[in-house]
């Protein structure tokens, strides 16, 4: 993958402070519901847990999975950032291509905020 994913690819977003608790998340008309952003809450907890017990190091992303929906989370330097994404679009392989972390990590959330296809949850 040379670009980074269109918007019209993805269906929310969330942004999670440093201890994994939601701050502020988007939905679109294809996909108001919330649920997703629970998922992603307990496995930021789960990470959180195992980073502790087992004193991991280098957490770089979450992928989540589902038969209707992919979400990604990346660690930014002080938050996470999660995307709500049509399943199949940008995984390969059950992994990330590094080209679109890269695009996530450098996300804004301003771009949801001045798009007609995003409001605020």
């Amino acid at each position: 993958m040379n670009q980074s994913p269109p918007l019209s690819n993805i269906l929310g977003a969330a942004v999670f402070d440093p201890n994994g608790l939601p701050r502020e998340y988007y939905v679109t008309q294809e996909h108001q519901g919330t649920e997703w952003v629970q998922t992603v809450f307990q496995a930021l907890s789960l990470k959180a847990l195992m980073t502790s017990s087992l004193q991991l190091k280098g957490f770089q992303s979450i992928t989540i999975r589902t038969g209707e929906w992919d979400a990604v989370v990346v660690q930014l330097k002080n938050s996470y950032t999660a995307l709500l994404l049509k399943r199949g679009q940008w995984l390969i392989d059950n992994t990330t291509d590094p080209a679109f972390d890269d695009w996530v990590r450098n996300f804004e959330a301003s771009i949801l905020r001045n798009s007609d296809r995003f409001q605020i949850a």
